[in-house]
């Protein structure tokens, strides 16, 4: 039966990375009657590449850390909002409870990046086409309220 599905799928696999999961999960952050905002797809994406680079990141899965990603995109991007909705909670399967871990081992990873002795995934998000999001500066905190549902 292996033989048969692996035939089937003419050997063709591939184990899933954050970015499969941040494709859908954009579409569920994007709030609807507004424009798709390229500003937090690029951001989300700086994040989970940043994880790449991390040997401590290996123990969360690749939705979780496309989720958290997706948590503090929102965050930066909007600090006096709350960055988690019954949205994204449906189609990521996580509730903000689910993500503090991850989010703040991320937001150390971001806020830390000027210092990371492997710059090229920041100097690729300090251009343009990735609309500067590297060049954000941090929140000082991410508030713990955040991370319970309301």
């Amino acid at each position: 039966m292996e033989s048969a599905v692996l035939n089937y799928l003419k050997f063709e696999m591939t184990a899933p990375t954050a970015k499969c999961f941040l494709r859908r999960f954009v579409r569920a952050a994007q709030v609807i009657n507004e424009a798709p905002s390229m500003q937090l797809e690029c951001l989300a994406n700086y994040i989970a590449e940043l994880s790449l680079l991390e040997y401590s990141m290996l123990c969360y899965a690749p939705s979780l850390i496309a989720a958290s990603a997706i948590f503090l995109a929102k965050y930066i991007i909007l600090p006096s909002k709350r960055p988690w909705s019954s949205t994204l909670q449906h189609y990521t399967l996580y509730q903000p409870v689910d993500l503090i871990d991850c989010v703040k081992d991320l937001y150390r990873l971001c806020c830390n990046s000027n210092s990371s002795s492997l710059p090229a995934i920041r100097e690729k998000y300090s251009q343009h086409k990735y609309k500067y999001v590297a060049k954000k500066l941090c929140p000082p905190s991410i508030p713990a309220e955040f991370f319970h549902s309301h």
